[in-house]
């Protein structure tokens, strides 16, 4: 499914929006075409490309990665891809009420307001059939609950959590919050009536329109967080066996889009206007200098634990013991042999690239290291020895001159938003609280990388494959942070810890060494309150009737 007529067409919609006062007229003029209703429903889909990890929604343009022990940004100095991350892990309580750049709240509710009046609008005006009505509804509220759900996720994991649900444009000024279980309902009820009236497929002038199998995808997902592991099963079990999808033979290719098993996705257009700023930020030293530029990639690069989570080739856990010692150490690991997601992931010393290798050395042509806090800004240099690789588009020198820097700085790489492989790891993890065969859907996503079958895993043991495998197959995509937070780990395994790197460079007789290093120089913390995310004092403060949530009184 593509999305860019869709994502084209939202700015239409989004200038005849601003220019045309929301009254009575214009409520009329956009149901009095469909060509003009389209324009309103097209608008909802830019949510996609906020809220993916190619815009600005989820962290103010941060991966959330960054607040793990996968992913370290470069730079303590604050700032968009520098060092927001940094500040929020070493000094959480930066995160208060008054204000975080996780806080989405208004936004969001901005969001639901619009989806709202349109559908408070079709019922008073469309004189469309209830079959085309039906649809527009059902594309809205699939919208709606897709923002209600970056909401919930923030705001129903912990004591008392929920948020003020409106279903119309009566918002009522003071109003209480519902609890989680009520917010979790009226997501999922929308996202069943999406699924129930929903088409299987539009037509090719409608392409990327949202459909019956998208929105199961999504309910999969959702009925996770909500803890519904039956029914997260049984929607998954609607696409895995319905909707026509199947996992690409090349994990290289499953996040890029325009194929098989991309299930929901937003496609840029940089000639359009539609853009993003993702591989400006990430590729390594060289890239630019090579087309007579000055650097600005390598501003969060994996870390050496995400790189030790790999298994090698042949499904076998690697040992990196002879590197977790003082000092550089004469032997090169042999990333080689690590299994085919590490190598489509992951830039390191010695791996190929746009013709080149990869040397992370501090004085390499072609990626170079920088030790953490040497520089306010890494440009293009990595802190850990090593570059991400994933959701880099350009293959060749002259291809990132005209997809990038040809576009002012700005890419159009696809955001997928939802993919089959997730949808495979969503019902193993359902099945593992139900107590169903969840190994064969971990083990079908690891076939897919030629990684041999996992047997006879079962209890915690089971549990921990699953994240392992979430981790790596999903790695820096947007869910490691929210999983670990809604499985309540994050309090224990992201508090009172550090990050590290593998540097490699020459010792005085010009041979390669490698040394494990502390990329953080002090501990990261999590503490518990952030298993929800605060209620913000502007709303506090003009709602008498919400209630702050107990752990932030």
């Amino acid at each position: 499914m593509t999305l860019v007529a869709a994502g084209a067409l939202a700015l239409s919609c989004t200038d005849y929006l601003e220019t045309t006062s929301t009254t009575k007229v214009s409520d009329i003029m956009t149901w009095s075409d469909q060509q003009y209703t389209d324009l309103y429903v097209n608008s909802f889909y830019t949510a996609l490309a906020s809220f993916g990890q190619f815009g600005g929604g989820q962290f103010n343009g941060n991966m959330t990665e960054g607040l793990t022990n996968t992913l370290k940004y470069g730079s303590p100095t604050s700032g968009s891809h520098y060092g927001d991350s940094n500040n929020y892990v070493f000094y959480p309580e930066r995160i208060t009420p008054q204000g975080s750049l996780l806080d989405i709240w208004s936004g969001t509710y901005n969001g639901i307001r619009r989806v709202n009046e349109f559908l408070v609008s079709l019922k008073r005006y469309s004189t469309y059939s209830d079959e085309v009505n039906t649809r527009y509804e059902a594309q809205a509220r699939f919208f709606r609950a897709y923002m209600y759900f970056q909401l919930a996720k923030r705001h129903c994991n912990g004591n008392k959590g929920g948020v003020v649900l409106y279903e119309d444009v009566n918002f009522v000024k003071n109003k209480a919050h519902a609890t989680e279980a009520e917010t979790w309902d009226f997501i999922v009820r929308d996202l069943e009536f999406a699924a129930q009236n929903l088409p299987v497929s539009w037509d090719a002038s409608n392409a990327g329109r949202v459909t019956k199998y998208m929105a199961y995808g999504l309910l999969s997902r959702v009925l996770l967080y909500a803890e519904r592991w039956s029914d997260a099963a049984a929607a998954a079990d609607s696409v895995i066996l319905h909707g026509g999808y199947e996992l690409v033979s090349d994990y290289a290719q499953s996040w890029k889009g325009d194929n098989s098993e991309s299930i929901i996705q937003f496609k840029y257009s940089p000639a359009s206007g539609l853009s993003h700023q993702h591989e400006v930020y990430h590729v390594p030293y060289g890239d630019f200098s090579r087309i007579g530029e000055a650097e600005i990639g390598g501003t969060a690069t994996p870390t050496q634990e995400m790189v030790e989570m790999y298994e090698d080739k042949n499904g076998n856990p690697v040992d990196w013991s002879a590197w977790h010692v003082a000092g550089p150490v004469a032997a090169r690991p042999d990333f080689e042999n690590l299994e085919p997601r590490f190598q489509a992931t992951v830039l390191y010393n010695g791996a190929p690239w746009k013709g080149g290798v990869m040397e992370c050395t501090p004085k390499g042509e072609y990626g170079r290291y920088m030790a953490y806090r040497a520089d306010s800004y890494p440009n293009g240099r990595t802190v850990t020895g090593y570059y991400l690789k994933k959701f880099l588009e350009a293959t060749t020198d002259k291809d990132f001159k005209t997809i990038v820097v040809g576009n002012g700085k700005r890419g159009g790489a696809t955001w997928v938003e939802l993919r089959l492989a997730e949808v495979y790891l969503n019902r193993a993890e359902a099945l593992y609280h139900t107590g169903g065969d969840a190994l064969s859907d971990v083990n079908t996503v690891r076939a897919r990388v030629g990684l041999p079958a996992k047997t006879g895993v079962t209890g915690d043991a089971l549990f921990n494959l699953i994240r392992r495998e979430r981790t790596i197959e999903l790695s820096y995509e947007g869910h490691l942070w929210w999983d670990m937070r809604r499985w309540k780990l994050a309090a224990t395994e992201y508090d009172s810890y550090r990050c590290h790197g593998l540097k490699p460079d020459f010792d005085d007789y010009d041979n390669l060494t490698f040394e494990y290093v502390d990329v953080d120089g002090e501990d990261r913390s999590f503490p518990k309150e952030l298993y929800i995310l605060p209620i913000p004092t502007s709303e506090t403060n003009n709602n008498s009737a919400i209630e702050q949530y107990p752990e932030w009184l």
